[in-house]
């Protein structure tokens, strides 16, 4: 078996047993990118240099003995919106295309302490504006499972890099699904953290109330890895609640056999593919084997959560695009008034759907268009996330599908706006209601593509989450 083929764990403990040096395991995976990426297209950046010298100082501390973290050493890539102090961050965007940040954002100065090596920037829709990383100014990023198919959005590129063996973990963002549904698309695991559970500091934001940042990789029990290194209180982003943060591996592999697990019938209704339907009934069936008793449950309010979501967060948008102005960020267009250069940079530097989504937000916030549209949305996010509340009284997790299909063919979907925007009716309600969640690979498709579940459990119980996800892992080993 190829070193890359390895899960993080695995390489984790080779190099702190000796087995391999950082070195050795950087330049596996950095052959593997040259030799995958021109036609992945994973990649908005590489950092090999930086990933090099990164190595080399892990290499001086398996010397001694005296290792950072179970994540010392080993290569990790970004989604382009985290940003990295002097490594160009670009949100996939030409508005943003030469930006190198002064700072690093929060998630990226924690695993940098634990010794993480960063092995570049990964591509995303542009913004994180879109659900298959089409909309990226820097081309799309395709499946590794099938390369005429998307790798799922927004967190594509993060996806793809995982599935493709470019990297041990990786960073992404879920607003909507950007998380979950490229994980399922691609055959990987993606976590989607509860509102607040990680620092959302220098990335950069596209709706402040939905945005969260969480990992994805081989396996749950990585994903716990990484979740033990970046999650947790931050002065300097005021919606991380002091929570503590508890060993999410150590609990991995406790019992489940009392839970009960909820499946909500609105999530299965004719329009989810049946090859869909059918691994989360599979997943079901290793529930119920482990002891789980299975509750058919309601969440009455999902119909109202993609047009309620799409009203929210273009609003949250609008107001954060307002700083790509050509003055502060973007090009700097030469012009002869203000107006002038806002419009010059803004037309040159955004892409359709960032200036549809700030059209939409625009509008919502306009007088006389406040109460009618943003207000009753926000309304409706308040019984959705009333809906999961109640569901939770009775249940201790939830179980249900990613997307209505497996991943759809490049190009499929661009030229509908309101098709694209259906692929996250799935994963939209719990961002709406600011709690975690987890893709994990339950199947394949009859055309070899993979499916994966989706697993929900209430805000900061990422420790039952992520010890029910390990369990079905153990069992399906997809």
């Amino acid at each position: 078996m190829n070193i890359t083929e390895l899960t993080l764990k695995e390489l984790s403990k080779k190099f702190q047993n000796k087995a391999l040096t950082s070195t050795a395991i950087t330049e596996a995976f950095i052959k593997n990118i040259e030799s995958q990426d021109s036609a992945i297209n994973a990649f908005v950046t590489t950092t090999f240099d930086e990933a090099r010298q990164m190595a080399k100082v892990a290499d001086e501390r398996q010397k001694t003995g005296k290792f950072l973290s179970p994540i010392d050493g080993m290569p990790i890539g970004l989604k382009d919106v985290v940003c990295t102090k002097n490594i160009r961050t670009t949100a996939s965007s030409n508005i943003l295309k030469d930006f190198i940040p002064p700072y690093d954002a929060t998630v990226w100065a924690k695993l940098k302490a634990a010794g993480a090596v960063l092995l570049g920037k990964l591509n995303t829709d542009e913004f994180t504006m879109g659900g298959s990383t089409e909309t990226s100014a820097f081309g799309v990023t395709k499946n590794p499972r099938d390369l005429s198919r998307v790798a799922g959005g927004s967190s594509g590129g993060s996806a793809a890099a995982i599935a493709a063996n470019m990297c041990t973990a990786t960073i992404g963002t879920d607003t909507g699904g950007s998380i979950r549904q490229p994980a399922s698309f691609c055959g990987v695991t993606g976590l989607k953290v509860s509102y607040g559970r990680v620092s959302r500091y220098g990335t950069i934001p596209m709706a402040s109330s939905l945005d969260t940042i969480g990992a994805l990789a081989k396996t749950t029990e990585d994903c716990a890895i990484v979740l033990n290194i970046i999650a947790g209180k931050d002065e300097l982003d005021s919606t991380t609640p002091p929570t503590s943060v508890p060993d999410y591996t150590s609990t991995l592999n406790e019992e489940i056999k009392n839970l009960t697990i909820g499946i909500p019938k609105e999530y299965f209704s004719d329009e989810i593919d049946q090859e869909v339907q059918n691994a989360v009934k599979q997943t079901q069936q290793v529930l119920e084997t482990q002891g789980c008793k299975i509750k058919k449950i309601s969440l009455k309010h999902t119909k109202y959560a993609v047009p309620a979501y799409y009203i929210i967060a273009p609003s949250e948008i609008s107001a954060n695009m307002s700083r790509f102005d050509g003055i502060r960020f973007g090009s700097g267009k030469q012009a002869d008034n203000l107006e002038d250069i806002y419009t010059e940079t803004r037309e040159e530097g955004f892409g359709d759907e960032v200036k549809r989504r700030i059209l939409i937000g625009t509008y919502a916030l306009s007088a006389g268009y406040y109460d009618a549209f943003y207000k009753k949305a926000q309304k409706v996010r308040t019984l959705i996330k009333q809906d999961f509340e109640e569901a939770f009284n009775n249940v201790d997790a939830i179980i249900c599908p990613v997307a209505p299909t497996p991943a759809f063919k490049i190009g499929q979907n661009t030229s509908n706006p309101l098709k694209m925007y259906l692929e996250d009716i799935l994963t939209i309600p719990a961002s709406l209601a600011g709690i975690c969640g987890i893709s994990i690979p339950t199947g394949n498709s009859h055309e070899n593509l993979p499916i994966g579940t989706q697993i929900l459990a209430p805000a900061f119980q990422e420790a039952k989450l992520l010890n029910i996800a390990h369990k079905i892992e153990q069992k399906l080993k997809v």
